[in-house]
């Protein structure tokens, strides 16, 4: 597969898939006590995480859409 995440694109999703992790399992809010939102929103992050490091995005793939130069 090509890649087709771009440096910008990647650092926001790093930082977005950190933050939603951290949210998850080491800010203690009420909201992240439920198991239902405390475990999308840790799942959310991880995939962004991958696709950060991977630099394919397989909704990109799918509209043909690509962030990165050729």
């Amino acid at each position: 597969m090509v890649a087709n995440v771009g440096t910008v694109d990647r650092a926001v999703r790093a930082l977005i898939g950190i933050a939603l992790l951290w949210l998850a399992f080491g800010s203690g809010m009420a909201l992240f006590d439920q198991p239902v939102v405390k475990y999308g929103a840790a799942l959310v992050g991880a995939v962004m995480l991958i696709v950060a490091v991977v630099r394919i995005c397989p909704i990109y793939a799918i509209f043909g859409w690509r962030t990165c130069r050729a």
